[in-house]
């Protein structure tokens, strides 16, 4: 992982945000993969290769998402924006998360800084028992070079921001 002071200094500018409620959203599965796809068509227009940027966003987008419909909770809103400077895309997905959920995301973010990233990502999708979000994370840092952060502002709800240097990614 590269700084994640140096990400955080520079200012984003908002392109896309969106609102739903988390009943609707929960509603079907299929939702994470409409927005995703709607999501990332929307700002990748203007990427020197809009569809390669497009796939690499909506796969991106499509984990994060998963992630919030498995949050099992009903009440209150999701809400994604999306954001760029320069180079980099952020993506700030704020969902309902109960307390013990959580925890186990602040510990797997914790982790993305103090461990090897690689091995545990191996070691997470070789192991059937393994938690499916934890790969996901580390599959974000290890296949997409991925800065990961949490925000957790109590009142039951949890925002990870996701920095992803797209346009930088060879393959």
């Amino acid at each position: 992982m590269k700084s994640q002071k140096a990400a955080i200094s520079v200012a984003f500018d908002q392109l896309l945000s969106l609102r739903m409620d988390m009943a609707n959203f929960t509603a079907d599965w299929l939702h994470c993969d409409q927005l995703s796809n709607y999501v990332a068509r929307m700002v990748s227009h203007d990427r020197p290769d809009p569809l390669r940027h497009s796939n690499l966003l909506s796969s991106v987008l499509n984990e994060l998402l998963e992630m919030s419909f498995r949050s099992e909770t009903d009440d209150g809103e999701l809400v994604c924006a999306f954001c760029r400077c320069r180079e980099i895309e952020r993506v700030e997905l704020t969902f309902p998360c109960p307390p013990r959920q959580r925890q186990f995301y602040k510990d797997v973010v914790l982790g993305l800084k103090t461990r090897q990233v690689l091995a545990s990502y191996l070691g997470a999708i070789a192991n059937d028992s393994a938690p499916g979000d934890e790969a996901i994370l580390l599959g974000l840092v290890v296949n997409y070079d991925a800065e990961v952060q949490l925000r957790d502002f109590g009142a039951g709800t949890l925002t990870f921001i996701v920095d992803l240097p797209l346009g930088k990614l060879l393959n």
